[in-house]
């Protein structure tokens, strides 16, 4: 099963990020890929302003991993671009993924053996200057029903923004 929300501007991309954060809780997993520049943090900086994450959300490259508290739930900002597995390992991020909060790993590909076995694996790809495909791949049972909702919510929202549109051109 595979999920895609295509995301012509900046502002669908938030647009899926808030639809995401609606579903998550403790101990979700977000492992995020796509090339240099296609949105990985653009998009994480999304996601935690839609789970009440307040200030600035910076990569985390050279830090590998920032914490922050959420409204609700903590959020655990990954970027593993730098490491190699045996180092992730060794840095117990492993923890993260079962604790209180939700974690997003930017590069997730590159620790793909000590991520948990149920995860919602997000690709970003870029299509223009600032159009971007999204596709989820879920992996456990948990991340398919979150597919079918983010479907749904998909066509409420393009639903809801063609009214507008042709609203704005009676």
């Amino acid at each position: 099963m595979e999920f895609i929300w295509e995301a012509p501007t900046e502002a669908e991309t938030i647009a899926f990020a808030n639809a995401l954060a609606q579903l998550v809780g403790p101990g979700t997993v977000l492992a995020v890929d796509g090339d240099l520049g296609a949105g990985k943090t653009r998009f994480a900086q999304a996601f935690a302003a839609a789970i009440g994450v307040p200030g600035i959300v910076n990569s985390p490259t050279y830090t590998i991993i920032k914490e922050y508290v959420g409204r609700a739930l903590p959020f655990y900002h990954m970027d593993v671009y730098r490491l190699s597995l045996a180092e992730a390992d060794e840095l117990g991020l492993d923890e993260y993924f079962h604790g209180e909060g939700v974690t997003l790993v930017e590069w997730a590909s590159i620790i793909q053996q000590i991520l948990p076995l149920e995860r919602l694996h997000i690709r970003i790809e870029t299509t223009g200057p600032v159009s971007r495909k999204i596709i989820c791949s879920p992996v456990g049972q948990k991340y398919e029903e979150w597919c079918r909702q983010l479907e749904r919510k998909q066509l409420e929202h393009v639903t809801r923004r063609n009214r507008q549109h042709e609203s704005k051109h009676k």
